[in-house]
């Protein structure tokens, strides 16, 4: 069930409430640099961001706001740290919120409620933000090697230390300082009337960030923007998102969400919404199943199923597609999909919405799948992933144990074709063997990247 929470408006979009939990990123350029900012954004609504956050170092990225909010058409959030003044100029800018961490504000509670007032006659939202990092250094303790300790009391008894039992007391007392600063400020925005803010409670450590969010989120209804800081770069940084994320929206909390990335901002939306698909919070966007891959598969499946996937990034109609390589889970998969590809030995077959529709050679596999889809959207949609009256091209020139792994025409894979000898170890024992190649080809080696070959259009 969804935590109950105050609902909040940052531009015309609804936070909190019965209002879909937002995804939102951050622009990666200099603010100032006003064309660069503006081309990032509409890059980032092309693939579903609902909001818009801007570093605001200084007074000239303050006053380019303004030219970025009139070219953009999603809400704009002013990230603002140390000086209350940029605050103060992001909101004459016409921003729809801005991100104020008060620990670090100079004047401290003084100038937060300059902001606060100034928000508040504009009609401006606010994040309030608190950070582990900012309330002191013991959250980073967990990153240090910590030894076990042996001590000797006074009754002849010996004592050994729990270094996962201290780290989880350290843990503990951090988070109970996380959450009572987050109150404090929130007490101090209530003071003045001004309720249109939510809160983040952020940590690179996922359980400090979870269970800091778990305590606010019962100590009162404010709505809670979730992340985990620092997260990494994309594999690491959508693991630890995903788990920090999928234990507190599971039990209800959380309202907007950011997973941070050491990448383009644009590769963080797919995995925010990827998140809230897998969970059933939201339904935007493509649903992609595509097997693993094994010694099964006898068709290009790593290369076919990327490119699908990042040609469908920009879909919003929901929608199931999957893209199979082998006759064991392929057919199944396939006819579960709105549209599916279960291939095999350079051939597969195409199945809409659980029906077998015809069976394609594996160069036209790009097409075939891209077509079915595009004819289950709206025109708009369908256009761009398939252009009208043409064709893509092949992929690739394909994979089978024939023809090599690496998917290279000519190619054989020595292993596939040489005989069993007895292991060096069992000699003479004929349970046990193992293929020996004459001569090893590394470019036979499976695992190869496989280049997208250029259309022959």
């Amino acid at each position: 069930m969804r935590r109950k929470t105050r609902q909040i408006h940052v531009g015309d979009v609804l936070i909190g409430g019965d209002a879909p939990i937002a995804v939102q990123s951050m622009t990666t350029m200099y603010t100032r640099d006003v064309d660069a900012s503006v081309a990032q954004i509409l890059r980032l609504e092309e693939v579903g961001c609902e909001l818009a956050r801007v570093a605001v170092p200084e007074r000239i990225d303050a006053e380019a706001l303004g030219a970025i909010k009139r070219r953009i058409h999603i809400p704009l959030i002013a990230d603002i740290h140390y000086h209350p003044d940029l605050a103060l100029i992001a909101i004459e800018q016409g921003v729809d919120a801005v991100r104020i961490n008060p620990g670090n504000l100079l004047n401290g509670r003084e100038s937060f409620e300059k902001i606060v007032r100034a928000a508040q006659a504009a009609d401006v939202a606010m994040r309030i933000g608190v950070n582990s990092g900012s309330i002191d250094g013991l959250d980073r303790k967990g990153e240090e090697m910590r030894k076990i300790s042996v001590k000797l009391l006074d009754d002849g008894t010996f004592v050994k230390s729990d270094p996962a039992e201290e780290r989880r007391r350290e843990r503990e007392e951090l988070v109970g300082r996380m959450v009572a600063k987050a109150l404090e400020y929130c007490g101090w925005a209530d003071d003045l009337g001004y309720t249109n803010y939510k809160v983040s409670l952020k940590s690179s450590n996922v359980m400090t960030a979870v269970e800091a969010y778990r305590k606010f989120a019962a100590a009162c209804d404010v709505p809670l923007h979730l992340g985990i800081t620092e997260a990494g770069t994309l594999v690491t940084g959508a693991v630890k998102s995903a788990i920090g994320f999928a234990l507190l929206l599971a039990d209800g909390i959380g309202d907007t969400i950011r997973v941070s990335l050491t990448a383009e901002p644009e590769e963080e939306i797919p995995v925010a919404y990827e998140i809230l698909r897998s969970l059933e919070l939201r339904s935007r966007g493509v649903t992609f199943v595509s097997c693993p891959s094994c010694g099964r598969v006898e068709i290009d499946i790593m290369t076919i199923a990327n490119e699908v996937e990042k040609r469908l990034a920009k879909v919003q109609t929901p929608i199931q597609v999957a893209v199979m390589g082998c006759l064991v889970n392929g057919p199944g998969e396939s006819s579960d999909a709105d549209v599916g590809l279960s291939g095999g030995r350079g051939k597969g077959m195409i199945y809409r919405k659980g029906k077998h529709i015809r069976t394609v050679p594996e160069d036209q596999f790009l097409d075939a799948v891209l077509q079915e889809v595009a004819s289950q959207l709206p025109e708009w949609e369908a256009n761009l992933i398939y252009p009208a009256g043409g064709e893509l091209g092949k992929l690739s020139f394909g994979r089978t144990r024939k023809t090599g792994i690496a998917g290279q025409i000519g190619e054989s894979v020595t292993a596939s074709s040489a005989p069993l000898a007895p292991h060096p170890t069992t000699a003479g024992a004929s349970a046990t063997a193992v293929a020996e190649p004459e001569t090893p080809k590394p470019s036979g080696k499976r695992g190869k990247p496989l280049p997208i070959l250029p259309s022959d259009n």
